[in-house]
């Protein structure tokens, strides 16, 4: 029987670092093989935190998808923008989840998932050939006929989530000053570090996994009850200790300013499985 997993972020609630970028890239990858099809029988394994956080809705997972065809054609401006829209960084050459690189005709791309960085060699704008490669020795491992791409992080920075996350951040927070770094980061279309922790100000509505899969069988052990209470209770004291901080400051703008805790978690009320 297949065996999926969906871990959780490793940074604290209310941290100034984003989750590592192979713990997001799996993450994304799970949720889009949940969305586009799994087999009628397998396992998920996932941890209290991953499960009793909010994720991108499914139609997100959906809607936000790049294919091509071997011997079709591909807007390369518009491949581009697709790439930066769902998270990817560019890098010189690419070495993990979430990378990519552009050289001349040649464009690589690092997806979510465990099988490895993709090749396309374009030639004009057809796609001539596809392949996946080795990024240590660059060697081929297979060669492909069909791409298709999907989000690499939960927040995606298109035109309508800077917009959501921007009067979102106002109506919570007040006028954002100039030196606001993540205001103004995510204005321009940048990937701030840490905005994972404002995610809901970016989506329209968030789910959890079990809407993910509302007819699984769900085996927990016994310590679950106090798990998920000390979860809870984790989260709620970050989220006050950040609120003071932000109090205690006479300029807002220059603090780290907390979205709504029950925004991204469940709390102790909603959080029984």
């Amino acid at each position: 029987m297949p065996v999926v997993v969906f871990p959780g972020w490793d940074c604290l609630p209310y941290d100034r670092v984003s989750p590592n970028a192979d713990i997001s890239a799996a993450r994304m990858a799970t949720l889009a093989a949940l969305v586009h099809g799994m087999p009628k029988r397998f396992v998920l394994l996932t941890t209290l935190g991953a499960a009793t956080q909010r994720i991108p809705a499914r139609k997100i997972l959906r809607e936000a998808a790049f294919s091509a065809q071997v011997g079709g054609r591909v807007d390369e401006k518009a491949l581009r923008n697709f790439l930066v829209r769902m998270g990817f960084v560019q890098s010189p050459t690419v070495m993990e989840p979430g990378d990519y690189a552009v050289r001349g005709g040649i464009i690589d791309i690092f997806p979510p998932g465990e099988q490895g960085p993709i090749r396309l060699d374009l030639f004009g704008d057809i796609l001539d050939g596809a392949r996946r490669f080795d990024p240590a020795t660059q060697r081929t491992t297979e060669k492909l006929d069909l791409i298709e791409l999907a989000p690499v992080s939960e927040v995606i920075l298109d035109d309508e989530a800077i917009t959501r996350f921007r009067q979102n951040y106002r109506i919570e927070f007040g006028a954002a000053g100039t030196d606001d770094p993540l205001y103004e980061a995510v204005s321009a279309g940048r990937k701030h570090q840490g905005v994972e922790h404002w995610m809901p100000f970016f989506h329209e509505e968030l789910e959890t996994l079990f809407d993910y899969l509302p007819k699984a069988s769900i085996t927990c052990d016994d310590a679950l009850t106090p798990a998920r209470i000390a979860r809870w209770e984790s989260v709620a004291d970050q989220y006050e200790t950040r609120k003071i901080a932000m109090a205690a400051k006479k300029r807002m703008d220059s603090v780290y300013k907390p979205a709504p805790a029950e925004l991204l978690y469940l709390d102790e009320e909603h959080g029984t499985l």
